[in-house]
């Protein structure tokens, strides 16, 4: 995957996958159902875009961010990232947006991933079938997606 990410800033989203309902135990939100499905996280990384990427795909870390919750979780995996190469911070909120617009997927936990926004209620969306790759394409042109392969993954 290093090798893969030319681009060291921008947005990214995170396709997180868990094949069984659990329940998520954490300070900042009590316990949190989740149900089975996808889940979409949409970040920004405006410098160490690869570094950031590398650091979400290791199941073992400290648990800094509302997002190691749910990397570190033995019930996820992430299936797909994308990235919006060059896009400002601002570009977070304008993804996060256009994905419930569109109806790509719904509000997930509230608060989830943006503590630093006012204009989104989470930064963390939930559908329960995969989100077809030609539908981020709607989103914007120059997204590109991949797919971690098992050694990205530590």
């Amino acid at each position: 995957m290093q090798n893969r990410i030319e681009v060291n800033r921008g947005i990214y989203i995170l396709e997180i996958f868990t094949e069984y309902d659990f329940t998520l135990k954490t300070k900042a939100f009590g316990k949190v159902h989740l149900e089975k499905g996808y889940y979409y996280y949409v970040g920004s990384a405006q410098k160490n875009l690869r570094s950031r990427i590398q650091r979400h795909l290791k199941k073992e870390k400290i648990v800094r961010w509302h997002i190691d919750l749910l990397t570190t979780a033995e019930e996820t995996r992430i299936t797909k990232i994308c990235i919006l190469p060059f896009a400002p911070k601002s570009a977070e909120c304008e993804t996060v947006q256009k994905m419930l617009k569109l109806k790509f997927a719904v509000n997930s936990i509230p608060h989830f991933g943006n503590s630093d926004c006012n204009i989104c209620q989470t930064h963390l969306l939930y559908s329960r079938k995969r989100i077809p790759q030609s539908h981020f394409s709607l989103l914007y042109q120059s997204i590109v997606c991949l797919i971690p392969s098992s050694s990205d993954i530590s």
